[in-house]
């Protein structure tokens, strides 16, 4: 049988990382960048979790995962309420138009 170890849960973690990194550089779509900003948020997530079951500290990596939550969600919440108020003003929502919104 084959243990799942620390490396394991690092190399998730860094393709869950890359693959946000992938999302919010290459979309125009600003949902679709903050999806990538969340993937890479759980990312860490990951981390922390794994680096705690590796010490032993699950307590420990448990609270840093509900701190990042907790940010994640907060980000998501201001994130949504800008991406409205720029839906409508400007009727997209490609964040290359996001200058226009300086007044």
């Amino acid at each position: 049988m084959i243990q799942v170890g620390l490396q394991h849960f690092l190399m998730v973690g860094a393709l869950l990382f890359c693959l946000g990194i992938l999302c919010v550089l290459t979309r125009r779509n600003a949902v679709a960048v903050l999806i990538g900003i969340e993937l890479m948020l759980n990312a860490a997530g990951l981390n922390f979790i794994a680096f705690a079951r590796h010490q032993g500290d699950l307590a420990g990596g448990s609270l840093l995962v509900l701190f990042v939550i907790v940010l994640a969600a907060a980000e998501a919440a201001v994130a949504l309420a800008l991406i409205l108020a720029f839906r409508r003003q400007v009727r997209t929502l490609d964040v290359d138009q996001i200058d226009s919104l300086k007044g």
